[in-house]
């Protein structure tokens, strides 16, 4: 029986800066539908590793396939189209659009309505309804005509979710999506990635070991910018490695940023 091609296929990637080697050779296949969580301590290489797989940096070496199909060295909006998409450390959202067109702006390249000037927003139906079910989905229904500036910090990132998810990508990345929220709004959080990444691939960069081994099917631990484990969660919890780099000691040498 041939085995299912991986929704990511990461392979001998390096990425320096200068004589700064900050990923040293990763190996990663993540397979479709899985939940993967990528942990490491500060500085081992995790934004870096995420902007290599969405394209914002390219590879020093190394390969990177999606869903089989090579995408080193193509921009990220071309990435994007294949199916991938990505939120960000930072909120990146239109602040001064509601939330409503801020969905429905994520939502028009997908339903074919490329760099049209003769379509009126207001008409393209298509375009209000999947902006209408991300909405709900993500639970902003009702701040549908409040402008993204004003929202909570929360919704923000809940609204950011939405926009990753509404051009219909299935393999998704989140990058520390619960960061600096309380543990009531982590709780919410969890929950609405796992209703909106369901039958997608998820892979996430998270610190909150709470979140990580509440969502994860499998971890990798990137130490230095290489991945020193993978594994169920369980299996990642006992292993000793992971344990010594969370505690300093770490017998892997070198520099990350």
């Amino acid at each position: 029986m041939t085995a299912s091609v991986p929704a990511l296929c990461i392979s001998g990637l390096r990425k320096s800066f200068g004589a700064s080697e900050i990923i040293r050779g990763i190996d990663l296949d993540i397979a479709k539908g899985e939940r993967h969580a990528i942990i490491g301590p500060n500085g081992a290489g995790k934004s870096t590793l995420f902007h290599l797989i969405s394209a914002r940096l390219a590879a020093t070496s190394g390969t990177i396939a999606l869903k089989g199909e090579p995408v080193t060295g193509l921009k990220p909006f071309e990435i994007n189209r294949k199916g991938l998409s990505r939120s960000f450390q930072i909120t990146n959202i239109f602040h001064s659009l509601s939330v409503f067109e801020n969905l429905r702006s994520a939502v028009l390249w997908s339903l074919g309505y490329k760099y049209s000037f003769w379509h009126r927003l207001s008409v393209l139906r298509d375009a209000k309804e999947r902006a209408e079910h991300v909405m709900c989905d993500i639970g902003l229904q009702n701040r549908r005509d409040t402008a993204a500036g004003i929202l909570s910090y929360a919704e923000q990132r809940a609204l950011e979710i939405g926009i990753t998810i509404a051009g219909g990508a299935d393999v998704i990345l989140l990058d520390e999506p619960t960061a600096g929220m309380s543990h009531s709004e982590t709780d919410e959080a969890v929950a609405l990635i796992r209703r909106v990444t369901e039958n997608k691939t998820l892979v996430m960069v998270e610190h909150d070991m709470g979140v990580v081994f509440g969502l994860a099917d499998r971890i990798s631990v990137l130490v230095y910018g290489q991945v020193i484990a993978t594994d169920t969660p369980q299996a990642i919890r006992a292993n000793p490695l992971v344990q010594e780099a969370y505690l300093g000691t770490t017998p892997v040498s070198g520099n990350a940023s």
